[in-house]
Formats: C-alpha cells, sequence, structure tokens
C-alpha cells in the first residue's frame, strides 16, 4: 500500500474506531478498575520509521536497566532489519505486521493479539505520534500499563483515550528526549499530569555505537574493490552519497542535479577520493542516472552493493556522507562516521541524527511544515526549503573533512 492510502484507512477507518474503543473501554473500566503493576515485559511500538528505531535506542536501554523483564518490539515488515543493527531487542521478541495489503495489514495484526498474550505483555509505550492504528494496537494488547503521547488541551489529531500514563509531546526538543519521557513515565512511582516533569540532559540520548569486526570491514572494502579497480584503502578515502528519499514525504528530496555538481567539486578537490552512491537495491536505477550526469569513473553506483546490516561496516571505513533528511543519517549515528545532512520541511532541531553530524538548514519562515499535527502530510508544493540551498553551499560546509583528509 501506498503512503496515503495508509494515511486514508488510518483517517476514515481509525477515527470511528477508536472512538467506539474508548467508550468500550471505559465503559470495562468503569466496573472493573485495572491494577497497578510493575513494569516487566514491556512492548515497544514503532511501525513506519526506521530511523526512530535508532533514536529510540536510547530510551530502550535505560528501560532496559530498569526492569527484570525483556523488551518487545512491533513494526512493519520492511522496516525491522533497523532494529537489527544494535539488537537491543532480541530478534525472538520483535513482531512484524505486514503493511503489503488490507488483508495481510488485518491479518497480521490479528495475530499481534494473541502473540501479545503468549509473551505475557504487561506494558506497552506507543512511540507514533499521529498514529490511531498504533493506538488500536495499544489498546488491545492486553496490557495494563499503556504509555504514549497525548494531546491534552491542544488540537492534534483524535486517537481516543487509551493511555493510563499521558505524556505531553514537547515539539521544541528532540524527539529522543520525548521518547525518553515516555520511558520515564512508565518507571514513575508519581501519577503526574502530564508526565514528565524532569529536565532530560543531552547525556541521556547518546547513541550506542556498533561492533564492527575487522572482518566485516575487509569483507566491505573487498566489495569496493571489485566495483573500482585498484582501490586502495589507505590512498583512496571513500566518500559516500546518499541522494533518495522515501515517498512518505517527497518534499525532502534535493534535485539530483545538485548532488552531481557537489560530486563533480568532490571530486575535482581531491584526485584520489571516490564517492560511492548509497541506496537499497530498488534505488539502483536512480543512483544509475546520478552516475551518468557525473561521468567520472570514480564515481561509482553502489546501490544495493552491500546488504543493510552490512551499512556500518561500510560507514566505518568511509570519510563522511553526504544525505537527504532520512533513514541513513541515523543509520550512520551508530559509527564515527560523519555525515550532513540536508533538511527541508523538517528540522534538525526534533529529527537531527544523534551521531557526528552536521546539518544543512535554511530555516525558512514556513519551515518546519510538518508536524504531529499534519500527520506529516503538507500542502507545499514548492520546496523552496530545498531548492534554496545550492551545490555551492553543501560543498563549502563539507570542505572541512576534505581539507582533513589533505592534512
Amino acid at each position: 500500500m501506498n503512503v496515503d492510502t495508509m494515511r486514508n484507512i488510518d483517517h476514515y477507518a481509525g477515527v470511528p474506531l477508536t472512538f467506539l474503543g474508548t467508550i468500550i473501554k471505559k465503559t470495562l473500566h468503569f466496573f472493573l478498575p485495572p491494577k497497578k503493576i510493575k513494569p516487566k515485559n514491556v512492548l515497544f511500538i514503532e511501525l513506519s520509521e526506521m530511523g526512530s528505531a535508532i533514536i529510540v535506542d536510547p530510551a530502550m536501554r535505560k528501560l532496559k536497566a530498569n526492569i527484570e523483564g525483556e523488551l518487545f518490539f512491533v513494526i512493519f515488515s520492511k522496516n525491522k532489519v533497523s532494529l537489527q543493527l544494535l539488537e537491543t531487542v532480541k530478534e525472538k521478541n520483535i513482531y512484524t505486521i505486514d503493511e503489503s495489503s488490507i488483508f495481510n495489514l488485518a491479518k497480521s495484526a490479528l495475530g499481534f493479539l494473541s502473540w501479545c498474550r503468549k509473551n505475557e505483555i504487561d506494558s506497552v509505550i506507543d512511540l507514533e505520534l499521529f498514529s490511531r492504528f498504533t493506538a488500536l494496537l495499544t489498546a488491545t494488547c492486553g496490557a495494563v500499563n499503556c504509555v504514549g503521547f497525548h494531546a491534552f488541551h491542544n488540537e492534534g489529531l483524535y486517537r481516543g483515550d487509551f493511555l493510563t500514563r499521558k505524556v505531553a509531546y514537547n515539539p521544541h526538543q528532540h524527539i529522543a528526549k520525548n521518547f525518553i519521557s515516555l520511558v520515564d513515565a512508565l518507571l514513575c512511582e508519581d501519577n503526574q499530569v502530564p508526565y514528565t516533569k524532569r529536565v532530560i540532559p543531552e547525556s541521556e540520548i547518546v547513541i550506542a555505537k556498533a561492533l564492527i569486526s575487522d572482518e566485516e570491514q575487509s569483507s566491505v572494502q573487498a566489495i569496493i574493490r571489485d566495483m573500482f579497480e585498484g582501490f586502495d584503502k589507505v590512498k583512496n578515502p571513500v566518500i559516500l552519497v546518499n541522494s533518495n528519499a522515501s515517498d512518505l514525504l517527497p518534499q525532502r528530496r534535493w534535485e539530483r542535479e545538485n548532488y552531481g555538481d557537489v560530486i563533480k567539486k568532490i571530486l575535482a578537490y581531491n584526485a584520489e577520493a571516490i564517492v560511492l552512491l548509497t541506496g537499497a537495491p530498488a534505488e539502483k536505477e536512480g543512483a544509475q542516472l546520478l552516475q551518468e550526469y557525473v561521468h567520472d569513473k570514480r564515481c561509482i553506483n553502489f546501490a544495493g552493493a552491500v546488504k543493510f546490516l552490512q551499512l556500518p561496516a561500510l560507514y566505518s571505513v568511509s570519510k563522511f556522507m553526504l544525505t537527504n533528511d532520512s533513514g541513513p543519517a541515523h543509520f550512520a549515528s551508530i559509527t564515527d562516521m560523519h555525515t550532513f545532512v540536508i533538511f527541508g520541511p523538517e528540522t534538525p532541531a526534533l529529527y537531527g541524527s544523534l551521531g557526528s553530524t552536521t546539518p544543512i538548514y535554511a530555516g525558512m519562515a514556513c519551515s518546519p511544515c510538518v508536524s504531529a499535527s499534519n500527520h506529516r502530510k503538507t500542502p507545499c508544493s514548492d520546496n523552496q526549503c530545498i531548492q534554496v540551498i545550492t551545490p555551492d553551499l553543501v560543498f563549502n560546509t563539507l570542505k572541512f573533512k576534505l581539507d582533513a583528509l589533505n592534512a
């Protein structure tokens, strides 16, 4: 299913279902009030964003250190692999929902209900900001403790009223800190309205680093050598460019020719550098168009050349990456590689990488134009926030990394 179809289902089916579900829940709890229990087996729900599976990791590690049970996670099938980068949640504790069709979505959602009870889920943390579907999963998973973001007096998207611990989403601090707030709410022994009443320091959102062996690095370097004859890991610095953006928010795409012009400048500035155009196998065709535009043997179509779980090894042998605001910026944060991330309709203040990074952001009066309150769907058809970012600006921003290679 495409993104708009899923949004429509979530709206037209989700609103009446969450309204009806709230009435049923309130009625049941009036006659049978739920008992307070200490969290043990905790489920995280985050379906659609691969990057969020990385950003939430500090919160999951904090919770893991403060409970005696286990962590569980439910995510869309296509995004499951993002949880395997850091392995904070055990493989057997991950449930995937098949979003390929309405039938498969419904079937896997029903299977989710029995899976939760089999694993004795007692607490659930809904990481989504606007999804009615995840609100329904929260309501029906059987957990006693239900934590998530609540609108309170804000006129946000209606998601029913299923939460036992309601957290105020703060649009003025990084989403990683908002995720920490959800964990704090679950662990808090006092009743707070709203949760969570404390300052969250930067030290709590430090991302864990992946453990990468010499063998894994050598394996990736062998692939690079196969695609660029004469590759020398000492002589040829590897620079990555990810020009792809998902269909979730097409307004954040920077023009292919802009990436091409920056690559030409990089290759002209450093005669030994090679640029790898990264991406999923499905993005190989787009990478090929970019390679043809650059027209230099040191610019290589690398889309699909490595498996997803080899990305940390690729990042660890590369000098830096230029990318749009998408998953790779967050995947790279679990390594020491520096990233340059182009932002447009979203802001790095809320969704910036937790790793070594430099955001490139115009900061227009209309930016950011997507948020939790508009389902991340903007009416903008003229993304000047991206268009005003020029190849010269980007090159001059990343030039200090090129200079460091020559130092």
